[in-house]
């Protein structure tokens, strides 16, 4: 039975852009970093003063605004704590997300009433005596560890039905639980849990013994090494229904430091195939699910969701690296007619054949760069990125239009 609310879909923001270009290819809510207390201290976190402005923003387009608070408060943490939540209420975003229960207590007691409490997946909760738990702590929604399973969201949403419920749906995969890592601390000083995490995960790693220093042993049985702590990204398109269907309140999708193209790419392939659900479609049609192969991604896998017992599925050990095979070109900023005007993000020569996108996935097209001029009218044979320059599209364009090419590397 399909519920009578849509699950809600929430996309990254890195910056200002991101956000914009998320809420206009179909999410529901964007989460973006509060300075100095999200556990992603190198994406491109917003300044105070934009965040106050994003606010007013969303607050006119009924689409919400959720700010990251993660990271785990030491000591010496509290009163920069209380003065952060002092100030949140100035904004008023829809929800703060917070992981550490002494973060809870401060904004249950500072933040002002309509703003509500978000728990981060940082929190590990797995079952439904820590929902309650949270639901007594004054939490509104719990956004699930990464390991629960879709089997028990079901049986945790029966228990605490009072309790929104949101998962992640899509991206990156922490190896370890939850984000709760130290590798990145001891290997090089930065702490995964304070936002600065360097990935040694996605390192190689070879066997070297004791006493035979530079004599380097195959882990595993690949000659190049092995990635033995790599995993795969998640990838759930393919189960909006059983999703739904559990109770999930809000799907959301990894990647505050991933590209605008990223990010425009993933968040229309999810809005489309939760509305193709809610249309009466068990599964995404096949152009939806491809839409997620156009990205720079690892391996896909579903996770601890669907295959809880086959941890191995969620490894690729032969590399890290990211398959890419389309490369973003650049951002529509205006049209008129045909005439269309293109702010560069990689290099474009004539005679390239391009796919113009925008929100609506069915609206794709095909061109062909047949000429190039530069803003004062020059011919151009290539652009470099940070150039602005005018394209004669046969279909034309709508400005936040995105236009990429296969990679031929790749293809």
């Amino acid at each position: 039975m399909r519920k009578k609310h849509k699950v809600q879909l929430v996309a990254p923001a890195g910056n200002i852009e991101k956000l914009r270009t998320a809420f206009m290819y179909g999410a529901d809510a964007v989460y973006i970093g509060y300075p100095g207390m999200s556990l992603r201290s190198y994406a491109e976190n917003l300044d105070f003063s934009d965040i106050k402005r994003i606010s007013g923003e969303t607050g006119k387009t009924g689409k919400k605004l959720y700010l990251a608070l993660n990271a785990y408060l030491k000591e010496a943490d509290l009163k920069k704590a209380r003065a952060a939540i002092k100030k949140i209420n100035a904004i008023k975003p829809a929800a703060v997300i917070i992981s550490d229960a002494g973060m809870i207590k401060v904004a249950r007691r500072f933040l002002c009433p309509g703003v509500k409490i978000h728990l981060s997946t940082q929190a590990n909760t797995l079952n439904s005596s820590a929902a309650l738990f949270w639901k007594k702590s004054g939490v509104d929604r719990i956004i699930l560890g990464r390991e629960v399973s879709l089997k028990d969201i079901r049986s945790i949403k029966k228990a605490a039905p009072g309790m929104e419920l949101e998962i992640f749906c899509h991206g990156a995969m922490c190896v370890s639980y939850s984000g709760r890592c130290l590798l990145s601390s001891v290997m090089t000083g930065r702490s995964a849990n304070e936002g600065k995490c360097t990935h040694p995960c996605r390192w190689k790693y070879y066997l070297v013994e004791e006493t035979r220093p530079g004599e380097y042993f195959q882990v595993e049985s690949f000659a190049g090494g092995s990635y033995i702590l790599n995993s795969k990204d998640l990838n759930m398109i393919n189960y909006i229904a059983e999703i739904a269907e559990a109770g999930v309140d809000s799907i959301k999708i990894e990647g505050r430091m991933k590209s605008l193209y990223y990010i425009a790419c993933v968040v229309r392939a999810y809005r489309s195939a939760i509305d193709s659900y809610y249309s009466g479609e068990k599964r995404p049609p096949k152009k939806i699910i491809e839409e997620l192969e156009k990205i720079s991604h690892r391996k896909y896998t579903t996770g601890f969701y669907v295959n809880r017992d086959s941890d191995s599925d969620m490894l690729f050990t032969d590399t890290s690296a990211y398959e890419r095979k389309y490369d973003f070109l650049g951002v529509v900023e205006n049209a008129d007619d045909n005439i269309v005007t293109l702010e560069v993000r990689n290099k474009i020569r004539t005679g390239d054949s391009v796919e113009v996108i925008g929100p609506d996935i069915g609206q794709d097209r095909k061109e062909k760069i047949n000429l190039m001029f530069e803003e004062n009218g020059g011919v151009l044979k290539e652009a470099n990125p940070g150039m602005k320059v005018k394209l004669n599209f046969k279909h034309g364009a709508c400005a936040g239009d995105l236009v990429r090419k296969k990679n031929e590397q790749q293809s």
